[in-house]
């Protein structure tokens, strides 16, 4: 079970820096469609159309499924990242470190 969760963080740490690897690359090639301009069908309109209808849907469902893995991960391996209950440990935790520290 153990390496099975580690093998699904893995693959979720690669799918988010692939998903945000191509966000950006999103991003300049709206900026090249932008600079290179073009209406009427040109190249520039060619580019935004094609990120924007063949582009983006794959990264979309690229997110989803990474989301998918992480979310199953953290069901298999019982973490609750995003509780009150975990968030107040974690305060407790820091606020025993600062006492700690105060004191030494």
């Amino acid at each position: 079970m153990k390496k099975g969760t580690m093998l699904l963080n893995k693959l979720f740490g690669w799918g988010i820096y692939i998903c945000l690897f191509a966000g950006g690359l999103t991003f300049f090639g709206y900026l090249l469609a932008l600079l290179i301009g073009g209406g009427d069908g040109g190249t520039g309109q060619a580019i935004a159309v094609f990120l924007q209808k063949q582009y983006f849907p794959i990264v979309i469902r690229l997110a989803s499924f990474t989301v998918i893995l992480g979310l199953v991960s953290m069901y298999l391996s019982g973490q609750q990242a995003l509780s009150l209950k975990t968030d107040k440990e974690e305060a407790d935790r820091d606020i025993a470190m600062s006492k700690e520290v105060e004191h030494s």
